[in-house]
């Protein structure tokens, strides 16, 4: 992922915008998603729904909490995303972004500092791969753990994936694969590996559903359901 620019309205020019980090962008990717799949439409309004999205999960809304996820928001929508894959002797790349198209405006507020969007458009191969592949979350499970981001890629991963595992044939992912998908920031596999297991306990209380078995060797996936019946929206509607 790079970090992009975005035009300020106000000062009329091209401003620098770091990447996204933490737990809060994986938050917000959670609800553009959400809305898409409800509204059916890449185009999103995020000046009312995200407002509701954060008090939805406890946070304050007229603060820092909701300045931090606008700022994200900002972040997410300027960045590039870059994906590689070498097989076979033959490297496969995809430019793309997920968010194509966003409209920047200042808050009357002088205290509000953060430019945010009023409105996103998905990137067609977003939105179509939602079309396709779309998830449903359980919103109090997402509430639950919306404080750690290894929590969130662990949940939304699972969520996605042991459903996909064939019944009769449960699928082993041995440490170092794991490591290569969700420890950065990690020198050491073993000091990864006893903070992802702690992680996924605090997933399984949330996603009791969720089945896997780990050893020292890896992770062993098991069939399981979805968090909720796919027929709901992707985390339900928020109001």
């Amino acid at each position: 992922m790079e970090a992009g620019v975005a035009l300020d309205p106000k000062a009329k020019k091209y401003v620098q915008m770091g990447l996204p980090y933490g737990e809060k962008p994986k938050l917000v990717l959670i609800h553009l998603a959400s809305e898409a799949i409800r509204t059916d439409s890449p185009v999103i309004e995020v000046e009312d729904s995200m407002t509701a999205f954060a008090r939805s999960l406890g946070m304050e809304t007229n603060g820092q909490q909701l300045n931090a996820l606008k700022e994200q928001l900002n972040r997410l929508a300027a960045s590039s995303v870059r994906m590689g894959m070498v097989q076979e002797g033959h490297a496969y790349q995809v430019n793309t972004q997920i968010i194509a198209a966003f409209d920047l405006w200042y808050p009357t507020d002088s205290k509000q500092k953060t430019l945010w969007p009023s409105t996103v458009k998905l990137s067609h191969e977003f939105f179509e791969s939602l079309e396709r592949h779309a998830v449903p979350l359980d919103h109090r499970a997402v509430r639950a753990i919306a404080h750690s981001s290894m929590a969130l890629d662990a949940y939304t991963w699972q969520a996605q994936r042991l459903h996909r595992v064939p019944v009769t044939r449960p699928q082993f992912i041995p440490w170092s694969a794991v490591y290569d998908q969700f420890g950065q920031g990690f020198t050491r596999v073993r000091d990864f590996r006893r903070r992802f297991l702690k992680t996924l306990r605090q997933v399984k209380s949330v996603y009791p559903a969720a089945l896997l078995d780990a050893d020292e060797k890896g992770m062993m996936l098991f069939h399981g359901p979805t968090p909720i019946p796919s027929k709901s929206v992707l985390i339900g509607r928020l109001l």
